[in-house]
């Protein structure tokens, strides 16, 4: 007597879930004169990442392609392309359309030239008033010209609006053109995937950039290699170099940025969304509070212990999408020792040296006096060490979300089925499920 065949096994309560969740909706086509650009995610079984090394960290720059359907005639608010010039500057979706971003740079430089054309001629006298946007401002005029200096101003606030944009351009251009046809040679297909990849690529380009920067700057000063004692001796240190003023600047044009991308919510929210919020309010609130009490020596060391660990956060997270298994255990790894250091270790030295070295810097400091450059009555103390504080507490929850893959790998705890439960904490699908 044959026996009959088993019946199907019934997919898991989460596979079950997931299913629910999947919608079709006919994409409207957009109006005339507006170009198409596709709005669903289409998935690819072939390519599901999956493992106890998937990227569970959160990563400041952030892309999400747009996903959420839309109604006939109406604008889909993800999309990256231009609905016209006036269109996105009015809905400031400039920020995430290159197109608009670069004709808004292209504009003021071409003004900023022609100015220096004519100005010979017809005003000599007169100086180009585009010229703050594009180059620093408020140079001392008693500095040496072979090693000048620069103060702070008020047109420091529009060299970071003019590196808003820039930065918005380039962080478009490299997500959604250079690393997608990267993540596209590694076989990666699925639209959010994609979209993640070309996250990281951006990621790794900038942090790696101002790394570096930021540590050949130290290695100008007395500071280098966190010699904190220097951050309060001969404070305050308000004459800077050009180029740790720019560089400062830059920095703040950044995260400034990144900030109205999440506020204004012109990408797809992610699901550590507040954590976020709240790490770029910080971020600012210690760029903005050390630059304007000339405390730049320590806010270049924060600078380059944020900087550095980023740039492997960024990798890490690109080989698991490219699902490299023995690469993605070193690179892990390569990265924790490395957070490890530069987010704890030399932040826990700095907030050290807050709390243990504030009254090193000269007694004539020790007031409140913007006029002559210094702040540093006793109460400032704490309005150094509290940001600083908040900013470690977010790392040590980050961490704690790294660790507990690593642990959770070396247990061998994990199968196919247990590993999908180990989900990027800014992932498109848990967040598609929270969608309208």
């Amino acid at each position: 007597m044959s026996s009959s065949p088993p019946a199907p096994r019934r997919p898991g309560l989460r596979l079950r879930q997931s299913i629910q969740h999947i919608e079709y909706a006919p994409t409207p086509s957009p109006p005339a004169h507006i170009p198409h650009s596709p709005s669903h995610d289409r998935s690819d079984a072939t390519h599901h990442l999956a493992g106890p090394f998937r990227p569970q960290t959160p990563l400041d720059a952030q892309f999400a392609s747009p996903t959420k359907p839309t109604h006939p005639g109406q604008l889909d608010p993800w999309s990256t392309a231009s609905y016209g010039l006036w269109a996105d500057i009015k809905s400031m979706r400039w920020v995430v359309v290159p197109t608009s971003s670069f004709k808004i740079l292209l504009i003021t430089f071409v003004l900023w030239s022609n100015w220096e054309l004519v100005r010979p001629f017809l005003a000599p006298e007169l100086s180009n008033p585009f010229a703050p946007l594009i180059f620093i401002s408020h140079p001392i005029p008693d500095s040496a010209p072979d090693d000048p200096r620069y103060a702070k101003g008020y047109l420091d606030l529009v060299f970071i609006a003019w590196y808003i944009i820039v930065w918005s351009f380039f962080r478009q251009i490299i997500t959604l053109h250079i690393s997608r046809s990267v993540g596209q040679w590694f076989g990666i297909k699925k639209e959010s995937k994609l979209a993640r990849f070309g996250e990281q690529g951006y990621a790794m380009a900038y942090f790696a950039f101002m790394g570096i920067w930021g540590i050949r700057i130290m290695s100008q000063f007395p500071t280098w290699w966190y010699r904190t004692e220097y951050f309060w001796i001969d404070y305050p240190h308000w004459q800077m170099k050009p180029e740790l003023k720019r560089y400062y600047l830059m920095q703040a044009s950044y995260w400034c940025q990144q900030l109205i991308v999440l506020l204004l919510n012109l990408e797809k929210p992610r699901k550590d969304y507040y954590e976020l919020v709240a790490h770029h309010f910080v971020t600012l609130w210690l760029v903005g509070w050390s630059y304007l009490i000339n405390l730049t020596f320590i806010g270049n060391a924060v600078y380059v212990s944020m900087d550095v660990p980023d740039v492997f956060i960024a990798l890490s997270k690109a080989i698991n999408y490219i699902q490299y298994a023995r690469t993605k255990v070193v690179v892990y790894l390569l990265f924790v020792g490395i957070w490890s250091y530069f987010r704890h270790f030399l932040n826990f030295y700095i907030l050290y040296s807050v709390w243990t070295e504030f009254d090193l810097m000269p007694e004539t400091s020790k007031r409140w006096s913007p006029e002559d450059g210094v702040w540093m009555v006793w109460w400032m103390k704490y309005q150094v060490f509290v940001p600083l504080v908040l900013l470690q507490l977010l790392n040590l929850l980050w961490y704690v979300l790294i660790l507990r893959i690593g642990v959770r790998a070396a247990a061998g705890i994990f199968s196919q089925e247990q590993a999908e439960k180990v989900t990027d904490e800014r992932s498109d699908d848990e967040e598609d499920e929270k969608d309208d």
